[in-house]
């Protein structure tokens, strides 16, 4: 096949790459082992605005007004030959005549001959004035973006800190004990948005969130509101090598909020001592579990398994749905515990039910560590006197459906 081809004299050949030079878009220069232009293309000349007899035989650093007449680049190119080296995306930025200030992006390397006799060096110009400046303009875009949501984040927080302060003063004032009880409770949730913003304000925006210290503070929030000095109760936080986007701490701090408010209201009615409330989160690369933990009243015996579910519920619900999770309700005398499972973790349910032959066997040890983990005081709680519905287990079997307020 080979044998078949046209055998081309030097002229054809000659032509040929000169066709092959000129039909290239960008400016393109030949040089010689000295560095001195050999041919240029069609588009070098329409770009530059110069002919044949500006350019031809001159070398290149001599080129115009000596734009190209920088140390840095003369060392470079003429490291080529002799080292077979390359230069790749060397940037200039120069005044060019005709053309005003503009920055150039240039590529050479040498062409190899069978013969080896002589040398040349292709050198490819691309301006990319135009791409910088609009990389230029998105850097502006995006510092005064910051700065806005700086600003944001700062009315947000002077916002949040007049609710809170608003809400706290009608309740002291209303006669209704109702409607105290009420207010009270939006107080304490505005309060954990607040600790929760006051986080996220500090970390950068695509940073991750470690989920310990900031469960830690959110807690300390509440418990300071809930809890005081007056209640034998704790709250702990177990989430060691855990961390989120910004947006899942978002999703997870509200929930743990949610879920620490209704144990720490509902579960100990008689503030009896050694009450505990425990936030746990677990990590399995990429699954994961979050546990909020008590040791109350959980669900007594004779509870009607029928309770209508509460706004919470469905914000639980909802904010699991985001994370790509599940809810999870296990309720007993002891206690109550409401776990946050993404993926691939297998619930006690669904393991009770008779599917333990389908797990893998790292996720079932893992699972017995994280019953080690937990009190045994929690080992089958669920989160109050109201249900989730759906995920609730009683004594008579699965149906009740826990909720929150």
């Amino acid at each position: 096949m080979l044998n078949s081809l046209p055998i081309m004299n030097i002229d054809d050949r000659h032509e040929l790459a000169q066709a092959i030079v000129d039909t290239i878009r960008e400016p393109l220069l030949v040089l010689d082992r000295d560095l001195r232009v050999v041919t240029a293309n069609r588009s070098y000349y329409l770009t530059f605005g110069v002919n044949r007899q500006d350019v031809q035989g001159r070398p290149v650093y001599a080129l115009g007004d000596g734009q190209w007449n920088i140390l840095e680049l003369r060392v470079l190119l003429e490291s080529i030959a002799p080292q077979h080296a390359v230069m790749e995306a060397y940037e200039v930025e120069q005044e060019f005549s005709g053309l005003g200030r503009r920055t150039m992006l240039l590529n050479a390397r040498k062409v190899f001959y069978e013969d080896n006799f002589h040398t040349t060096i292709l050198l490819a110009i691309e301006d990319i004035t135009e791409r910088r400046a609009r990389e230029r303009g998105l850097d502006e875009l995006m510092q005064q973006k910051d700065l806005f949501l700086q600003e944001l984040q700062h009315r947000v927080a002077n916002s949040l800190q007049i609710i809170a302060s608003i809400l706290l003063i009608k309740a002291r004032t209303v006669r209704s004990e109702e409607t105290r009880l009420h207010l009270q409770d939006a107080h304490r949730r505005v309060m954990s948005v607040a600790a929760m913003q006051r986080q996220l304000k500090a970390s950068e925006p695509d940073a991750t969130i470690d989920l310990d210290p900031y469960l830690s503070q959110l807690c300390e929030t509440l418990a300071a509101s809930m809890i005081g000095d007056g209640r034998p109760i704790s709250l702990e936080v177990h989430a060691e090598g855990g961390t989120a986007t910004r947006g899942q701490s978002v999703s997870i701090g509200l929930i743990v909020t949610e879920l620490v408010i209704n144990a720490l209201k509902h579960a100990f009615p008689d503030d009896r001592r050694g009450g505990m409330v425990m936030v746990t989160y677990d990590l399995a690369e990429p699954n994961w579990r979050l546990t909020v933990s008590d040791n109350g009243i959980g669900r007594p015996e004779g509870q009607p398994d029928k309770v209508r579910p509460g706004l919470g519920t469905a914000i639980i619900e909802a904010l699991a749905k985001q994370l790509d999770a599940r809810v999870e309700v296990f309720m007993d005398p002891h206690g109550t515990t409401v776990s946050i499972t993404h993926t691939a973790f297998v619930s006690r349910l669904s393991r009770r039910a008779g599917a333990m032959a389908a797990v893998e066997p790292d996720l079932i040890r893992f699972e017995d560590e994280l019953r080690l983990v937990i009190a045994p005081s929690f080992r089958k709680t669920s989160l109050d006197p109201c249900y989730i519905k759906g995920y609730g287990r009683s004594s008579a079997g699965l149906g009740q459906a826990p909720r929150t307020d």
